[in-house]
This record gives C-alpha cells, sequence and structure tokens, in this order.
C-alpha cells in the first residue's frame, strides 16, 4: 500500500486575487502573456512561482508582488481588507490609533 502525501497548499493568494479582480484563468494568462495551463500549475501549487511572473501578475491584478504572498484580498476581516474600506481621513486616524496601541506616539504628539 502506498502511502500518497497530500500536496501542501500552496503559500499565496494568486488565485483569490486573480478571482478577486473578476478574470478567469484564460484572462488572466491571456493579458500578461503566458499559457492557461502554466497558470494553473502555479495558482495549484503544481508550479514555482518566480519574480518576474508575480510583478507582472501584481501589476495585471492592481496590488503589490507582496500582496500575492501575503494577503487574501477576500478575507473581511483582514487588517487590510478593513482599511481598504476606509476613506482618507479614517485611514490616517487608523494609523495614529494603532501607533498609539504599539506604544508610540501619535502623530503631533
Amino acid at each position: 500500500m502506498t502511502n500518497r502525501l497530500k500536496p501542501e497548499r500552496p503559500r499565496h493568494f494568486i488565485r483569490e486575487w486573480r478571482k478577486h479582480r473578476g478574470l478567469t484563468q484564460e484572462q488572466f494568462s491571456e493579458r500578461i502573456g503566458l499559457e492557461r495551463s502554466y497558470i494553473s500549475m502555479i495558482e495549484t501549487g503544481r508550479r514555482r512561482y518566480d519574480q518576474p511572473f508575480l510583478e507582472r501578475a501584481a501589476e495585471e491584478l492592481r496590488c503589490s508582488p507582496a500582496d500575492l504572498i501575503m494577503r487574501n484580498p477576500t478575507d473581511p476581516d483582514g487588517l487590510w481588507s478593513i482599511y481598504d474600506g476606509l476613506s482618507a481621513p479614517q485611514r490616517k486616524q487608523a494609523v495614529q490609533l494603532l501607533r498609539v496601541l504599539i506604544g508610540g506616539k501619535a502623530a503631533g504628539e
């Protein structure tokens, strides 16, 4: 009896960002100039991404390469999801509050 290990889930959010932007794999692959099968293999973890891929993907998905690795755009309780929903004055206030919480001084003190 063979012991098959379940493949580990990819440690990125490329698929989530693509879907968040309303793109199919086909649309996304056409926009960044790669085969759909290549995108599929990266999303499922059967192929590793590289820096040039991350940069092209991030540009098309209107985020940073780091976002593709660390930030799930579909997590409603994620800090960035909350931050994205704030107005400019609310963002400034939120940053000041966070600075106070971590022991720093708020701007203007």
